[in-house]
């Protein structure tokens, strides 16, 4: 766990092995996003952990009768494109019964401001959780606008399902928003000048896509 109580760093040897193949440089686009998807249903195990809002079921076994417990009020899956993409379709195939929204954000650094250009969500997201996904932050700004607007739809609590962080966008996010929860992999401590975490992991997006 992190300083902060609502920051959990998975700390696993598996997490750091894939981690390790994400940040080589020499890892190439098919590999990188198997690995994005690998983490991304751990990372999923771990959003539903506390998950509390369960019912009781009684169905009948192919020995006896049984009562089990099914999820209810499942949560939104959000992707912040383009990256989140990345994420989504892992998340979704450990919570299926989960729907999905999207979140198109840029920072414009000429109007030093973010800019949405794209923003789908079920028309049933108000009370329910969502998850936000999202591989790397580094100032944080599209990902503060993201919750901004998933606040204004009245979601019950959001969680942010992340493989690297920095520590300033950590900060940044707590500062703004302190419910929200964030499961990371690992917290940078360095950003460079070029808004990159440094020794990061390069641009999720073109890695993942293949644009660079």
């Amino acid at each position: 766990m992190s300083k902060k109580s609502n920051v959990k760093v998975i700390d696993h040897p598996l997490l750091k092995h894939k981690l390790g193949y994400l940040r080589d440089k020499n890892t190439n686009s098919v590999e990188f996003r198997r690995l994005v998807a690998e983490i991304s249903t751990l990372l999923a195990y771990e959003a539903m952990r506390d998950w509390s809002d369960l019912q009781e079921v009684k169905i009948e076994t192919p020995i006896a009768p049984a009562t089990i417990q099914r999820i209810v009020n499942p949560p939104v899956v959000v992707s912040v494109m383009r990256a989140g993409n990345g994420m989504l379709d892992s998340i979704l195939t450990v919570i299926p019964f989960a729907s999905a929204g999207f979140i198109g954000i840029y920072r414009d650094k000429f109007i030093h401001n973010t800019v949405e250009y794209y923003f789908k969500m079920p028309e049933d997201i108000k009370g329910r959780m969502a998850i936000l996904c999202d591989p790397l932050i580094s100032t944080a700004d599209t990902m503060i606008a993201a919750i901004d607007r998933l606040k204004s739809y009245e979601v019950e609590r959001i969680k942010i399902l992340n493989i690297l962080i920095s520590d300033f966008g950590l900060e940044k996010i707590h500062h703004f928003h302190p419910d929200v929860e964030i499961i990371t992999l690992n917290i940078e401590t360095e950003i460079n000048e070029l808004g990159y975490l440094v020794p990061g992991l390069g641009d999720a997006g073109d890695r993942l896509f293949q644009t660079k």
